[in-house]
Protein backbone atom coordinates (compact mmCIF):
# COMPACT_ATOMS: atom_id res chain seq x y z
CA UNK A 1 0.00 0.00 0.00
CA UNK A 2 2.10 3.13 -0.94
CA UNK A 3 0.83 5.92 2.18
CA UNK A 4 2.29 9.07 0.56
CA UNK A 5 0.33 8.31 -2.92
CA UNK A 6 -2.53 8.31 -1.03
CA UNK A 7 -1.56 11.40 1.10
CA UNK A 8 -1.03 13.22 -2.86
CA UNK A 9 -3.79 12.66 -3.71
CA UNK A 10 -6.12 13.76 -0.92
CA UNK A 11 -4.26 16.65 -0.49
CA UNK A 12 -5.87 18.54 -3.87
CA UNK A 13 -9.56 17.82 -2.33
CA UNK A 14 -9.13 19.57 0.71
CA UNK A 15 -8.61 23.23 1.01
CA UNK A 16 -8.88 23.42 4.78
CA UNK A 17 -6.92 21.78 7.70
CA UNK A 18 -7.75 21.48 11.74
CA UNK A 19 -4.19 22.93 13.64
CA UNK A 20 -3.39 22.32 16.91
CA UNK A 21 -1.04 24.25 19.16
CA UNK A 22 -0.63 24.17 22.61
CA UNK A 23 0.44 26.44 25.45
CA UNK A 24 1.03 25.67 28.88
CA UNK A 25 0.09 22.09 27.83
CA UNK A 26 -3.05 23.42 27.14
CA UNK A 27 -4.37 22.30 23.31
CA UNK A 28 -6.11 24.90 21.27
CA UNK A 29 -7.53 23.61 17.49
CA UNK A 30 -8.19 26.09 14.69
CA UNK A 31 -9.00 26.15 11.26
CA UNK A 32 -6.85 27.59 8.33
CA UNK A 33 -6.90 27.02 4.09
CA UNK A 34 -3.75 25.37 3.46
CA UNK A 35 -1.28 24.90 0.31
CA UNK A 36 1.45 22.63 0.22
CA UNK A 37 4.42 22.08 -2.01
CA UNK A 38 6.34 18.64 -3.72
CA UNK A 39 8.08 17.92 -0.40
CA UNK A 40 5.06 18.28 1.18
CA UNK A 41 5.46 20.92 3.32
CA UNK A 42 2.62 22.81 4.26
CA UNK A 43 1.51 26.40 4.23
CA UNK A 44 -0.99 28.91 5.56
CA UNK A 45 -1.66 32.97 6.36
CA UNK A 46 -2.63 33.99 9.31
CA UNK A 47 -2.54 37.26 11.58
CA UNK A 48 0.71 37.26 14.29
CA UNK A 49 -2.11 38.45 16.76
CA UNK A 50 -3.61 35.23 16.92
CA UNK A 51 -3.60 32.32 19.46
CA UNK A 52 -2.47 29.75 17.00
CA UNK A 53 0.51 32.59 15.70
CA UNK A 54 1.37 33.26 19.12
CA UNK A 55 1.64 30.29 20.29
CA UNK A 56 3.84 28.56 17.19
CA UNK A 57 6.03 31.68 18.24
CA UNK A 58 6.70 30.17 21.17
CA UNK A 59 6.03 26.33 20.78
CA UNK A 60 7.05 25.21 17.20
CA UNK A 61 5.43 21.59 17.36
CA UNK A 62 2.18 21.10 16.27
CA UNK A 63 -0.42 18.79 14.92
CA UNK A 64 -3.67 18.59 12.64
CA UNK A 65 -5.62 16.85 10.19
CA UNK A 66 -7.04 17.31 6.94
CA UNK A 67 -10.65 16.01 6.41
CA UNK A 68 -13.35 15.91 3.65
CA UNK A 69 -17.26 15.46 5.27
CA UNK A 70 -18.24 12.35 4.91
CA UNK A 71 -21.86 10.90 5.36
CA UNK A 72 -22.49 8.17 7.97
CA UNK A 73 -22.26 5.57 5.34
CA UNK A 74 -19.30 6.51 4.08
CA UNK A 75 -16.44 5.07 5.91
CA UNK A 76 -14.21 7.93 6.57
CA UNK A 77 -10.61 8.63 5.45
CA UNK A 78 -8.93 11.35 6.83
CA UNK A 79 -4.64 12.86 6.57
CA UNK A 80 -3.40 13.20 9.91
CA UNK A 81 0.34 15.00 10.05
CA UNK A 82 2.69 16.15 13.22
CA UNK A 83 5.43 18.78 12.37
CA UNK A 84 7.40 22.09 13.09
CA UNK A 85 5.55 25.31 12.19
CA UNK A 86 7.08 28.76 11.67
CA UNK A 87 6.55 32.01 10.77
CA UNK A 88 8.65 32.50 7.38
CA UNK A 89 10.69 35.34 7.38
CA UNK A 90 11.79 37.63 4.15
CA UNK A 91 13.90 35.39 2.15
CA UNK A 92 12.82 32.46 3.71
CA UNK A 93 10.84 31.52 0.01
CA UNK A 94 7.96 33.90 0.78
CA UNK A 95 7.77 34.09 -3.28
CA UNK A 96 6.99 30.66 -3.35
CA UNK A 97 5.12 30.00 -0.21
CA UNK A 98 2.36 33.21 -1.72
CA UNK A 99 2.54 31.85 -5.24
CA UNK A 100 1.28 28.47 -3.83
CA UNK A 101 -1.42 29.87 -1.75
CA UNK A 102 -2.91 32.57 -4.20
CA UNK A 103 -3.04 29.58 -7.09
CA UNK A 104 -4.67 27.19 -4.76
CA UNK A 105 -7.58 29.08 -3.19
CA UNK A 106 -7.78 31.47 -6.24
CA UNK A 107 -6.81 34.81 -4.37
CA UNK A 108 -5.73 37.87 -7.27
CA UNK A 109 -4.86 40.56 -3.90
CA UNK A 110 -1.19 40.95 -3.46
CA UNK A 111 -0.98 38.69 -0.85
CA UNK A 112 3.14 39.18 -0.46
CA UNK A 113 2.85 42.47 0.06
CA UNK A 114 0.44 42.46 2.77
CA UNK A 115 2.81 39.96 4.55
CA UNK A 116 5.01 42.73 4.45
CA UNK A 117 3.16 44.97 6.68
CA UNK A 118 3.17 45.33 10.18
CA UNK A 119 -0.20 44.16 10.38
CA UNK A 120 -0.51 41.81 7.72
CA UNK A 121 -0.95 38.19 7.12
CA UNK A 122 2.15 36.20 7.68
CA UNK A 123 3.08 33.32 5.91
CA UNK A 124 3.83 30.14 7.98
CA UNK A 125 5.39 27.18 7.11
CA UNK A 126 5.04 23.57 8.73
CA UNK A 127 7.86 21.10 7.98
CA UNK A 128 6.34 17.61 8.76
CA UNK A 129 7.75 15.17 10.38
CA UNK A 130 4.72 12.20 10.64
CA UNK A 131 2.04 11.78 7.93
CA UNK A 132 -0.99 9.40 8.88
CA UNK A 133 -4.07 8.40 7.16
CA UNK A 134 -6.98 7.27 8.44
CA UNK A 135 -9.88 4.71 6.51
CA UNK A 136 -9.81 2.00 5.03
CA UNK A 137 -7.35 1.74 2.53
CA UNK A 138 -6.88 -1.83 2.34
CA UNK A 139 -10.39 -2.79 2.00
CA UNK A 140 -10.91 -4.68 5.07
CA UNK A 141 -11.35 -2.42 8.08
CA UNK A 142 -10.66 1.15 9.13
CA UNK A 143 -7.22 1.86 10.67
CA UNK A 144 -4.50 4.26 10.99
CA UNK A 145 -1.21 3.78 8.46
CA UNK A 146 1.77 5.66 9.48
CA UNK A 147 4.48 7.38 6.86
CA UNK A 148 7.68 7.97 8.59
CA UNK A 149 8.29 11.21 6.19
CA UNK A 150 11.48 12.98 7.92
CA UNK A 151 12.98 9.80 7.54
CA UNK A 152 11.33 9.18 3.84
CA UNK A 153 12.76 12.33 2.45
CA UNK A 154 16.06 11.47 3.45
CA UNK A 155 16.10 7.79 1.69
Amino acid sequence: MDIEKTIREYLPQVIHMSLATTKNNKPWVCEVHFAYDDALNLYFRSLASRRHSQEIAENPSVAGNIIKQHSLEEYPLGVYFEGMAEMMQPGDELDKAAKLIKERLHITADILADALTDGGHKFYKITVDSWYVFGKLDGQKVQKYQLEWHEHKGS
